[in-house]
This record gives structure tokens, C-alpha cells and sequence, in this order.
């Protein structure tokens, strides 16, 4: 309590407004850009997966082998249980085979695919698994081939969910883009690591909180409207 208090002292509101002034705009510029760069790839990643995990199910429309499929799933069983900090250490070599360091904001794009990917797979199968199966099984009888089903049915129908799902995704990765400044990594969870604990200026570590959820309820924000109005286009047809 006592630290708590003795952040809101004058001279440590000054100090955490000097590093709000001077250190605050690189990160949350590095914070926004890796979030948005590594939600991308994890959605091309995880879209075709999902889409994959749903449609090549026994009972989808166009079944895989079952034991493709079984390591399918354990594989992303396997990524999302292990823990962020965890993985990013596992994925060092990854990480400077790709980027040519383990260090830094750029370098921290790595791991946040790896952890978000599956992730992202499991949200887009969630998303397809949520349709009626009656408009697919009309669209089969239509004599559609399983890639249109996929690309004119199942996807535009998902588009709602889909962005809900998506936007979900950000905001996960934006809370581990927080954690990877304990490993090196860039931004705003570097600024909270090496300035607000490890100098003992708690200031800036609320600071730094407050920036993010800020980002969160501005990206949240931002994929209900988008998913709202998608869902209104949908309904109008």
C-alpha cells in the first residue's frame, strides 16, 4: 500500500510524466504495429487451418485422413497450452533464423504468431461451426463443390462472428505484446518492465496499464461496430 501511495507522490508524477512524454510515443507506436502485424499473420495462418479443421472433419464436407486431422488438432492443442513466456524461449531459434535477432519489437513478432495462430485457427473453426447446417446441406444438393460451399457460403454467412472472433484475437495479442517486454521484446511492456518495476517508478507502470487498456477498449470498440454492421449487411440481403 505504502508503494502504491508513494507513486502519487509530486516527484514521482513528474518523473512518470517526463517518460510519458519522452518514451510513451515509440512504444505505443511499436505496441499498435507489432499487435496489428502479428494479429495479420496469425489470421492467414489461422483462417485456412480452420477452415481446414472444419470442412476435413468426418463429417464435413470434404474429409481428410484421420490421422492428419488428429495431428492437426494436437498440434494446436499442444501451442495454446504451452505458456507465452514459455514459448517465446522455445521459438529463439525461430526467431533469429527469421529475423536475425531474438531482441527487440520486430523480433517479438514471431512468437505472438506462433502463440496466436492456433488460437486464431480454433476462433475461425468456432466461427463456421456456428452455421446452420441447413445451408449447407442446400448448397450440396445445388451441386456446389466443397471450395464454393467454403468461399460462397460458409464464410460470407461467418463474416459477423468471423470479425467478433478476430477482434478477440487482437486484444489477446495485445496483452501478450504486455508480457514479451519481459523478454527483450519492444513497446509499452518494455517501458513497464525496465522503467516503471525494475526502477521502481510505479507511476509509469500504471501508466503504461491505463495506455493499454485504452487500446483495448479502442480496438474492442472497433470490432463490435465493424461486426454490427456486417451483421446488419447480411441481415438486409
Amino acid at each position: 500500500m505504502d508503494q502504491f501511495l508513494k507513486a502519487f507522490e509530486p516527484d514521482k508524477l513528474a518523473e512518470a510524466w517526463h517518460v510519458f512524454l519522452t518514451e510513451f510515443p515509440q512504444g505505443l507506436w511499436e505496441t499498435v504495429y507489432v499487435t496489428i502485424l502479428s494479429t495479420l499473420f496469425a489470421i492467414l495462418i489461422g483462417l485456412p487451418l480452420g477452415i481446414l479443421l472444419v470442412t476435413g472433419d468426418e463429417k464435413g464436407i470434404h474429409p481428410l485422413p484421420k490421422p492428419l486431422m488428429k495431428f492437426l488438432n494436437v498440434l494446436i492443442n499442444f501451442l495454446r497450452s504451452v505458456p507465452f513466456l514459455i514459448l517465446i524461449v522455445m521459438v529463439i531459434p525461430l526467431t533469429r533464423t527469421i529475423v536475425g535477432t531474438s531482441i527487440g519489437s520486430v523480433a517479438s513478432i514471431v512468437p505472438l504468431v506462433v502463440a496466436a495462430f492456433p488460437f486464431a485457427a480454433r476462433l475461425v473453426e468456432s466461427s463456421l461451426r456456428e452455421l446452420d447446417p441447413n445451408v449447407i446441406e442446400m448448397a450440396q444438393s445445388m451441386g456446389a463443390s466443397p471450395w464454393e460451399i467454403v468461399f460462397r457460403v460458409m464464410l460470407p454467412e461467418s463474416v459477423p462472428s468471423l470479425i467478433t472472433n478476430f477482434t478477440l484475437a487482437i486484444t489477446t495479442i495485445l496483452g501478450y505484446t504486455a508480457m514479451s517486454g519481459a523478454m527483450g521484446g519492444g513497446g509499452l511492456g518494455k517501458i513497464a518492465i525496465n522503467y516503471g518495476y525494475s526502477r521502481y517508478k510505479y507511476a509509469v507502470l500504471y501508466l503504461a496499464v491505463i495506455v493499454l487498456v485504452l487500446l483495448v477498449q479502442l480496438f474492442q470498440s472497433i470490432g463490435t461496430h465493424l461486426a454490427a454492421r456486417a451483421d446488419k449487411r447480411l441481415k438486409n440481403k
